[in-house]
């Protein structure tokens, strides 16, 4: 199953708990329809039906279920570049 680093738990903490948003907001990654496999990540109040539900911390991550398979054995990190966007890096766990 996903894992999710330290900093990545409070950025999308920090992203889904914003003023407004429902007690199930997540961050949802979806496959996008590319040759090269590649990820969709937004916020989203709760999850669609048939999502993976990771949660870590006060952290909650949803995947669609291709997305859920592929990222299985990865761990999801992230970090604020210095314009203020949050970047998400994938790697392998250990």
């Amino acid at each position: 199953m996903l894992t999710l680093t330290d900093t990545a738990t409070a950025i999308v903490t920090e992203i889904t708990h914003q003023p407004g948003r429902s007690d199930a907001a997540g961050l949802r990654i979806t496959t996008a329809t590319t040759p090269e496999p590649a990820f969709e990540v937004t916020a989203a109040e709760q999850p669609e039906p048939g999502d993976q539900v990771v949660e870590q911390g006060e952290a909650t991550v949803y995947l669609d279920a291709q997305a859920a398979e592929l990222l299985d054995d990865k761990v999801l990190d992230a970090a604020v570049d210095p314009d203020g966007r949050v970047e998400f890096a994938l790697g392998l766990q250990g």
